[in-house]
């Protein structure tokens, strides 16, 4: 289905979308994804990351504008289709029954299914893999209510991972998660990112773990994509200052090298100018 070795997981062309006449959302988006990348959505509350993912994901249809997965026009595909080649990882995942971790997981097979087709020995095997890939598989017979934050949402990963997907979409994976739950989550993704080829799109707020982990950014703001390159590129004191509308100090962390960006309360207009690493 998909174009053998293609090398652009996502590619978008003027994409248009609205929930209501005249309130547009998105506004001529143009975004190409590498496949293999960690990409990075950045930008303030209503800037319309989640409503791109969720395009990008089927569950919403843009009016306006071209979307091709791995080089086929994702309008061709079929809901089973898509399922095949990306997943998600919303930041809210509720069950109305008391499903165990094992069978959260194994909920990433359906779209390999055949109708009404039981769960094999292989699908099992599966599973457990990708528990163990996500650090969970010790919670196997555990019921998702009973998790806390951070397994529950390993378990939303493991559940995403046995899909078997091409492209890993995740919506602010960081929310609701410590600090230390969330280096993990992510450097857990990361790790099976550079393993196996998987291209990952994330919706971030926080700069430090997106300049820490993804390879690629785009700002967004209004609907509108301002600007979308290497870290280096879009993550400057100007950028950020722009797109947030607030004062940013950006550095360099001593020990890793990353940039590292903290919000500059009570700072004047340009307070940050000409901090930007060279």
């Amino acid at each position: 289905m998909t174009r053998p070795g293609a090398k652009t997981a996502l590619r978008i062309g003027g994409l248009d979308f609205s929930y209501r006449p005249g309130e547009p959302v998105l506004a001529g988006v143009d975004l190409e994804v590498e496949a293999g990348q960690f990409f990075g959505l950045l930008g303030p509350n209503g800037a319309g990351k989640s409503t791109l993912l969720q395009i990008v994901a089927g569950a919403l249809a843009a009016p306006a504008g071209r979307l091709e997965l791995f080089g086929v026009d994702a309008a061709s595909l079929s809901r089973r289709q898509r399922a095949r080649l990306l997943a998600v990882v919303p930041q809210r995942f509720d069950l109305a029954f008391p499903f165990t971790v094992e069978q959260v997981v194994l909920l990433g097979r359906v779209p390999h299914h055949r109708l009404l087709q039981l769960d094999g020995s292989a699908d099992r095997q599966l599973a457990r893999r990708c528990m163990r890939a996500t650090g969970v598989e010790h919670l196997a017979g555990r019921l998702l209510s009973e998790l806390s934050g951070g397994e529950y949402k390993r378990v939303v990963v493991a559940k995403a991972l046995a899909q078997q997907p091409r492209l890993l979409l995740l919506d602010e994976p960081e929310a609701h998660l410590d600090i230390r739950h969330q280096v993990e989550l992510l450097g857990r993704i990361d790790e099976i990112r550079r393993s196996t080829g998987l291209t990952v799109l994330a919706a971030m707020h926080d700069l430090n773990l997106a300049a820490a982990y993804c390879q690629r950014v785009a700002l967004l703001k209004q609907g509108r994509l301002l600007r979308a390159g290497t870290i280096e590129q879009v993550m400057t004191w100007r950028h950020l200052s722009e797109t947030y509308d607030t004062d940013i100090y950006v550095g360099i962390n001593d020990v890793t090298g990353h940039r590292i960006f903290t919000p500059m309360a009570g700072a004047g207009q340009d307070a940050g100018r000409g901090m930007d690493p060279g």
